[in-house]
């Protein structure tokens, strides 16, 4: 038996949800094929063959560009069997049956895919979303079978402070989180729970890759501390394994806070910098999300990672429908005073909140009144800002970002600030020098959505 899985984006990474079920399906016997359509093409043939075809969905992103695939797939192979699978499978489980999608895939979903694969293969039967059980199972992970993806080099590279750059590799130490935040596409998934994957699978995966060249490790994990003695256990046995290999990871700000005595041993094990989803500097907007911290906490993180010498890199949701002009001046302001302009990728400038099927923030009476129908050319919930002026400025942001490519973080930055402060009528106060980008290490894919 053929089964095609595909993955359409993942920010750079070589797809861990292709390789990690690659494995168990080809334990079971099937004969897998892996492609990453953000790299390869994916030929007529390789779809006529297919029993089964996967598609890995674990953001909006990938959901959206799998759209004319799956439809594609569906009319080149009548009999094939297809399955969506990751975290916008299940949010958009209407929308992708429509498309054709026979069944629908979310949270620990190996277990689950392969026992689909059992159904296909038995001959007579014919499987339907009945045959298997949708649940959140604790599972043990087999090492990623990564045979058959484009290499290392073809992904997302590492420039260091030393302006040297490294290949990366990416693996997962857990996935799920143990916090509700109203924005989070893994709430509605995994409602609170989250699951490790077992230390000696993770360091077999990083050993693997680290044998294709990465001499960087990407966790991608929703919160690496969801599970700190987990999370400590991997990173000591890979520094151990591969002294010269760094990582990053990615932490909530009042976990940094919470294990603030852990993060010089996360310096001391190599790693680089830590990604922490700050979403807002104000109170008001970060209690309506749930986040959990407040702007001084992310203060304090900031603070507190500098004195230690680990990089913060900060993700916002810039643009919202409690946003000010002024508001988005005072969170450009803050960002420079802080000195975190060559830490924040320009598109996170940029970014206006999704409101995706399942989402929380759909609780909240003010949202519901503000959304308009589901649209499922875009997935979401579309809204429109009260004040149309911020959407204006929020479509010019975007457009900056897009011409900017390629050049310093520091002249984007400049460029959306003069705009913004313009268009508030406010004199936007004195910017520190300009330094050197190189001091702070970055992954050259920098979209987050």
């Amino acid at each position: 038996m053929q089964a095609l899985l595909i993955s359409t984006y993942e920010m750079g990474r070589q797809p861990f949800g292709l390789a990690s079920p690659a494995a168990w399906l080809r334990a079971a016997g099937w004969t897998v094929a892996l492609v990453d359509t953000a790299k390869e093409p994916l030929a007529d043939d390789a779809i006529a063959g297919a029993d089964l075809v996967g598609f890995y969905l674990p953001m909006h992103t990938a959901t959206r560009l799998a759209s004319p695939i799956i439809t594609r797939v569906r009319h080149l192979n009548p009999r094939a069997h297809i399955c969506g699978y990751g975290l916008y499978a299940p949010l958009n489980g209407e929308w992708l049956r429509s498309l054709g999608v026979d069944e629908v895939l979310g949270g620990e979903f190996e277990a689950d895919l392969t026992e689909y694969a059992r159904t296909i293969a038995e001959p007579g039967r014919v499987p339907d979303s009945r045959s298997v059980v949708h649940t959140l199972p604790r599972i043990h992970f087999l090492v990623p079978d990564r045979t058959g993806l484009p290499g290392l080099d073809r992904y997302a590279t590492l420039q260091r402070a030393d302006g040297t750059r490294a290949l990366v590799g990416y693996t997962e130490a857990s996935r799920g989180c143990r916090h509700l935040c109203r924005h989070c596409p893994v709430v509605p998934i995994y409602n609170g729970q989250f699951r490790v994957v077992q230390p000696e699978v993770v360091l077999a995966d990083v050993a693997s890759q680290v044998a294709a060249g990465a001499s960087h490790i990407t966790f991608g994990d929703p919160d690496f501390f969801n599970g700190p003695t987990h999370a400590m256990r991997i990173v000591q046995g890979l520094h151990a394994a591969h002294p010269p290999v760094t990582y990053d990871v990615t932490i909530k700000i009042e976990h940094l806070l919470a294990h603030d005595d852990l993060l010089p041993r996360l310096r001391d094990t190599g790693c680089l910098f830590i990604t922490s989803a700050v979403e807002s500097i104000d109170d008001v907007v970060l209690a309506r999300l749930e986040k959990g911290h407040t702007r001084s906490d992310f203060v304090r993180a900031v603070e507190k990672c500098r004195e230690i010498g680990l990089t913060i890199v900060p993700t916002f949701v810039a643009f919202h429908p409690w946003l000010t002009l002024g508001d988005y001046c005072e969170f450009l302001d803050t960002i420079d005073a802080l000195d975190l302009v060559d830490h924040v990728a320009p598109i996170q400038l940029a970014i206006r909140l999704l409101v995706p099927e399942g989402s929380r923030l759909l609780e909240l009476g003010e949202v519901r009144e503000l959304v308009g129908p589901f649209d499922p050319a875009t997935l979401t919930y579309r809204w429109k800002h009260r004040d149309p002026d911020v959407d204006r400025l929020q479509e010019d942001v975007a457009a900056i970002v897009g011409v900017k490519i390629g050049r310093s973080r520091r002249a984007t930055f400049d460029a959306i600030s003069d705009l913004a402060h313009e268009r508030a009528g406010r004199l936007r106060p004195a910017s520190r020098p300009a330094r050197d980008r190189a001091t702070v290490p970055y992954l050259n894919e920098p979209w987050y959505c």
